[in-house]
């Protein structure tokens, strides 16, 4: 009996560092193939994989390192949502409620009609603050919301007190404003700034030591600079010129990779919110979008497969956490040049890992 216990030890140990090398394998020839430069982490089914890549900064030749600090961009997002379903925990604030019964001096034709629940499963109905659909439109018309400075208080009432254009609860639109407008909800509540209650709340309770708010002014140690590519000069350059403050609670986080999967973990662990809100938190709505994240089935295999995942995208600031729920198994790639999609990467990586 302690031969076959020996034995079967000794081929699952096999299979593990076969399947790894498979996968180190396959991130090395897709990161050389797409120019990829940031970190990938895999945790779970057997897995502790973290690797990195290419150049944090190309001016002085800096490279990628697995402590790397990125730009999240979007990612923020959930961090926003779990911090508005932790005010819904503690009975402080009603997801049916309209923005005013928090705002109360919010002046948008949605203060009376539009709900927390609607604000964060994008269904506002609410005019897109981001008119931009394309690098080369960014680079002809600027960036108009992110390059002007502005306090979050001017953001609301410039950019997120429009008009609606279609009924709320009907229709899904991805945009900033919602984020924004629940950012302030949160500041309200706790008579605190977004990124102190940000701190408090999860950076600090998961020492979560290299991540937080951005802002133009501040010089980050170990903070890789962006770039994206340029099709009309065939090459990669700085990315335009931003206020990163101005994405506020929808996208002005800075992190790693480690971090993250420090958050991954504590979220779908329920250690910061309990299990029937964070079913509420994945619940996919309209365009199978939760709060703050996409929720749905990949097929890999002939195999469906639960997956929760949370992408990010400002220029050449890339992120992307996908966590598959029932195999506990966490992706997170981080990348500061938009030179490939990091959509496809993580579902070439879960092909090899799941199938």
């Amino acid at each position: 009996m302690k031969n076959i216990m020996v034995l079967s030890l000794c081929l699952l140990l096999s299979s593990v560092v076969s399947g790894q090398s498979t996968l180190d394998n396959f991130v090395n020839d897709y990161s050389k193939e797409h120019n990829f430069n940031g970190t990938v982490l895999i945790h779970g089914k057997g897995l502790q994989y973290q690797k990195s890549y290419g150049l944090a900064n190309r001016q002085f030749n800096i490279p990628v390192q697995n402590e790397t600090r990125f730009k999240i961009a979007s990612v923020t997002k959930l961090f926003t949502s779990v911090l508005i379903m932790q005010l819904y925990e503690q009975g402080r604030l009603d997801l049916q409620k309209t923005i005013d019964s928090y705002l109360p001096d919010y002046k948008g034709e949605g203060a009376n009609k539009v709900t927390i629940h609607q604000l964060l499963n994008h269904t506002s109905g609410m005019v897109n603050i981001d008119t931009i659909t394309s690098a080369a439109s960014a680079i002809k018309n600027g960036v108009p919301v992110y390059q002007k400075a502005m306090t979050t208080d001017d953001l609301l009432s410039k950019f997120c007190s429009d008009t609606l254009v279609t009924e709320p609860g009907k229709v899904f639109s991805y945009n900033n404003a919602e984020y924004i407008i629940l950012g302030k909800i949160i500041e309200k509540i706790y008579g605190k700034p977004f990124k102190v209650v940000l701190k408090e709340n999860i950076l600090e309770p998961l020492k979560m030591e290299n991540s937080a708010m951005l802002q133009q002014y501040d010089i980050i140690d170990g903070l890789a600079d962006t770039y994206f590519f340029r099709d009309d000069l065939n090459r990669l350059v700085n990315d335009l010129p931003v206020y990163i403050e101005n994405w506020y609670a929808a996208g002005a986080m800075y992190s790693t990779a480690n971090d993250l999967l420090k958050f991954s973990k504590a979220l779908f662990g329920l250690r910061i919110i309990k299990k029937e809100t964070l079913e509420m938190l994945i619940n996919p709505g309209l365009d199978q979008y939760g709060y703050g994240v996409w929720s749905y089935q990949t097929e890999i295999g002939n195999k469906k497969y639960a997956t929760i995942k949370r992408p990010g995208s400002i220029m050449g600031a890339q992120a992307m956490l996908v966590h598959h729920p029932d195999e506990n198994l966490t992706v997170i790639i981080l990348c500061n040049t938009a030179t490939l999609s990091l959509d496809d990467f993580v579902y070439e990586i879960s092909k090899i890992i799941l199938r």
